[in-house]
């Protein structure tokens, strides 16, 4: 299994992601032109996390967001039903410590969205970035997001949007289909993914759609906020008590 198709089904997501870990976050700088260590700013500000919080980091990969919810003393959680994205994460990380850089409370659990293996309210706050797209039942693993989190906790998505104007939407699609996957060829072995990966992004609803969705698993205050245009778009949300 090189790629996934759009039905989006588990085993083949996790295996193609089981592939493309090794290079993974080498070729998300690449591709993102470096914006997405701003968008990890963006989404760890969002978040929040205080000292003495849990925070559960859903599709974490290697972990490259799980370090930065650490920063201000709070544990995160880092899930994926990517084993080999969770090994790539835990090899970072330990050859981070070892060069004397402290990783944070980082703590790798393998997990799928849509069943979670933790407790009712087991966490101050979930996050999921660019992950949500690729779950086959996305209303289901906001239920779930909502499950696990306690009364007043957060929620935090970042994923890919579509830009305001009509006109630039299409431009932006047609690279997302051409030059996405040609570029992730030269950097990754596992380039063909890639093609999933922007079929995945232009299939993606809208971001009134999916805040509307995320109501509708229970959540409230859901509030956006669009990045680079609108390539990225960031929800946020809470579980208030009732």
């Amino acid at each position: 299994m090189t790629r996934a198709q759009l039905d989006k089904r588990p085993g083949d997501v996790a295996a193609m992601f089981d592939k493309v870990a090794p290079r993974y976050d080498l070729v998300n700088d690449v591709l993102s032109l470096g914006q997405d260590r701003w968008w990890r700013k963006v989404v760890a500000k969002a978040v929040g996390a205080r000292a003495g919080e849990r925070v559960l980091d859903l599709a974490a990969g290697t972990g490259t967001s799980s370090v930065t919810f650490t920063a201000g003393g709070a544990a995160c959680v880092a899930c994926d039903f990517s084993l080999g994205m969770l090994r790539a994460g835990v090899d970072r990380l330990g050859a981070q410590e070892a060069r004397g850089r402290p990783a944070g409370l980082v703590r790798f659990v393998a997990g799928d969205a849509v069943r979670l293996p933790f407790a009712d309210q087991a966490f101050d706050a979930v996050t999921i970035s660019f992950g949500l797209r690729n779950v086959a039942d996305p209303d289901a693993a906001l239920a779930e997001m909502f499950r696990v989190t306690r009364t007043g906790g957060r929620l935090v998505i970042c994923e890919f949007g579509h830009l305001p104007s009509p006109r630039l939407d299409a431009i932006y699609g047609r690279y997302l289909m051409a030059a996405l996957p040609a570029v992730a060829r030269r950097l990754s072995p596992a380039g063909d993914a890639y093609e999933y990966l922007a079929e995945s992004i232009r299939d993606w609803p809208s971001r009134e759609e999916l805040a509307h969705r995320i109501g509708g698993a229970g959540w409230s205050a859901v509030r956006w906020r669009g990045l680079t245009l609108g390539v990225v778009t960031v929800h946020t949300a809470r579980r208030r008590a009732g």
